[in-house]
């Protein structure tokens, strides 16, 4: 499956990045994200539950970081287990450019799925890779009007989804392309 999108976020691009770069954010961001670890320099042992229809599952892997350019893009390699309910792999490219109204967050993604997920049918699939990167987007949003109040009150872009407050770590951008990864990983599951 192949998906790519963009949003505009009502921060800076420099904001945009550290946010992207605070693991406990993006963890707060991601839907059904456990666990985001740090296991080597830019490796991450990731553990995500989905629920898509009647299939539920804890999907287990980890997420490779490469390519980085701060505070403009970098590339996410992934790899995932949910046991009899399937497996996702893929990569993503995340890019932030700065506009007069803030930044834009463009990603690319490119992932396949098998296992039991694959056998569901593509509109609940569709609809639920579709919810899963909203809420993200959501969520990430928010937590970026949180921490920077000002940019949210003195920009009229139209911002994406929430954030958790940034820490040392995974770029937050990481956190919100293993989202849209996790939302790739769902679609490309009806996709076959």
């Amino acid at each position: 499956m192949d998906m790519q999108g963009s949003r505009t976020l009502a921060v800076t691009q420099q904001q945009a990045w550290e946010a992207l770069n605070d693991p406990e954010m993006l963890k707060a961001c991601i839907p059904g994200c456990e666990k985001f670890e740090a296991t080597e320099p830019n490796t991450y042992a990731v553990t995500t539950a989905i629920k898509i229809g009647p299939v539920a599952a804890r999907f287990s892997g980890r997420v490779l970081l490469s390519d980085i350019v701060p505070p403009q893009s970098y590339k996410i390699g992934f790899d995932a287990q949910g046991g009899v309910a399937g497996f996702g792999k893929g990569e993503a490219a995340v890019q932030l450019t700065p506009k007069d109204t803030g930044c834009e967050l463009g990603y690319t993604v490119h992932s396949t799925v098998g296992g039991k997920i694959a056998q569901l049918g593509q509109r609940l699939i569709d609809g639920a890779a579709k919810s899963l990167a909203e809420d993200f987007f959501r969520r990430f949003d928010e937590a970026l009007q949180s921490r920077y109040p000002s940019a949210a009150t003195t920009t009229a872009a139209v911002v994406a989804a929430p954030a958790p407050v940034a820490s040392k770590g995974m770029p937050s951008w990481a956190w919100a392309a293993i989202a849209i990864v996790v939302a790739a990983v769902i679609y490309m599951t009806t996709k076959g």
